[in-house]
């Protein structure tokens, strides 16, 4: 077994361990980096690329049947469902090299194709290498979890971890959990021809705001998804192409596919984390504020650190990590600023608190403004007015945004900056948006927020008259 020494060795190559491998590494630290699957991770390989690579077929799909407003005629797109899978497996292939070993080779990382396992509080093994390291990171991300429904270790299923691979187009998709994974691959699969039905044992885009989250069901449902809610599966049965769910109320499913979307869960297992001295909990390993784990030369990063299981959040993690192992210097993850989306149509995004949340926390000082996409004039000549903006104010302060409608996942940028530099709201009302575009929404609702203050104050008429009197 060969001895290596480093700096730093980074076990998992996802978003957070490529983006602390290659920083450290340039910056002149000696760097290992360990993956025994594909260069990548998950984002790359089975869930943010491959997903929004689909999505965009399906929008393709579904543009062709939409066009009558416009003086467009509609008419039914003939859909390659393999050639579909083709473009996104071409996304991948056009993105992983990027990622690849070779690029991080290239930057002085030492790339190890294999899982590490730590062996003592100081030492991984790897395959047939002992790594001795000042520092470790732990980025391992996550896997989906499969729950334990009875006979479901029977029937045919897929995660995002195949279904991607699938070239055969399901004749009836049924799909277990109503959250971001079950919602886009439900609009995205029915867009290209498969009838689909989802299955959530609570409530549908249960972690966003409920008004909004219904404005963005109403139109998944309007395109021929069926939605049921308070289904909580209580038996799978089957077999390929003909399988049934059962849930405890006693409705009952039927389609050819089953995909799981119920969530997921840390890619524990292989490290052997109590040689290390490293404690976990049921959301993945226990960190602090710094990201330090009970052993404090490891670090955790991304979907094993929690809760907050996003690719953003994994790279945001990462500068904190080179902040302070590199430069020892200190460094605090915050969560108030991290926004997220849901890549529906429309889009549904949030950063901070939501209306709910604002209300709990803040209790009268919350003040809720809202704008409608339908007032905005791009929106209008585009025929996307279905949507909504919802921005909680604390003492002029935002605290939170919730965003439901086109391009809410870039909207909610200006939100992501404001409550990252604790800006104030007149911040964003100063903004000058160019026209016609949609970002002026988030300019119109700031705007909102001073309405009642400037145009139904009697103070402020009074002195405009007063000052119209005097002025030459």
């Amino acid at each position: 077994m060969s001895a290596i020494r480093a700096d730093i060795c980074v076990i998992g190559a996802g978003s957070g361990g490529l983006s602390i491998a290659a920083g450290a590494a340039q910056m002149g630290a000696d760097v290992v980096l360990l993956e025994g699957h594909k260069m990548g991770g998950d984002c790359l390989n089975y869930g943010c690329v491959p997903s929004k690579a689909l999505i965009a077929a399906g929008k393709a799909a579904r543009a062709m049947q939409t066009g009558a407003p416009f003086g467009v005629r509609p008419v039914e797109p003939v859909v390659d469902f393999a050639a579909a899978k083709d473009h996104v497996a071409g996304v991948i292939d056009t993105i992983a090299p990027h990622d690849s070993a070779e690029r991080f080779e290239g930057l002085g990382v030492r790339v190890i194709p294999e899982y590490g396992r730590f062996v003592s509080a100081r030492v991984v093994e790897a395959g047939e290498a002992r790594i001795t390291a000042r520092r470790f990171v732990i980025a391992t991300g996550s896997s989906p979890l499969i729950p334990p429904i009875p006979g479901l270790e029977a029937v045919p299923y897929d995660t995002n971890e195949t279904i991607f691979a699938e070239r055969e187009r399901p004749g009836h998709l049924l799909i277990v959990g109503g959250g971001p994974i079950g919602m886009e691959m439900a609009q995205a699969h029915r867009r290209l021809g498969c009838d689909v039905t989802v299955i959530e044992g609570m409530k549908a885009l249960g972690r966003d705001d409920p008004e909004l989250a219904a404005i963005a069901l109403e139109s998944l449902r309007a395109e021929g998804i069926e939605i049921a809610e308070d289904a909580m599966a209580a038996e799978i049965r089957g077999q390929a192409g003909a399988i049934e769910i059962e849930a405890k109320d006693g409705r009952v499913f039927r389609g050819t596919h089953l995909l799981m979307a119920v969530g997921r869960k840390p890619n524990l297992d292989r490290l052997n984390l109590a040689a290390a001295g490293v404690e976990t909990t049921r959301g993945g390993v226990r960190v602090d504020a710094g990201l330090r784990t009970t052993n404090r030369r490891i670090y955790a990063v991304g979907d094993v650190a929690g809760p907050l299981q996003f690719t953003h959040v994994a790279a945001y993690h990462a500068g904190i990590v080179i902040r302070s192992a590199l430069f020892g210097l200190p460094a605090r993850v915050r969560s108030d600023h991290i926004p997220w989306a849901t890549y529906t149509d429309p889009e549904m995004a949030q950063v901070g608190l939501t209306e709910a949340q604002a209300r709990d926390r803040h209790g009268d000082r919350a003040q809720v403004i809202r704008f409608d996409y339908a007032g905005n004039d791009r929106a209008i000549a585009e025929g996307k007015t279905v949507g909504r903006i919802k921005v909680m104010v604390v003492k002029g302060r935002p605290v939170g945004a919730s965003i439901v409608g086109p391009q809410a996942g870039e909207l909610i940028g200006v939100w992501a900056l404001a409550l990252a530099g604790r800006l104030k709201i007149g911040a964003v009302a100063n903004m000058v948006a160019p026209y016609p575009t949609l970002g002026e929404i988030n300019k119109r609702v700031a705007g909102v927020y001073y309405a009642p203050k400037l145009f139904e104050n009697p103070r402020v008429k009074r002195f405009v008259g007063l000052v119209q009197r005097w002025l030459p």
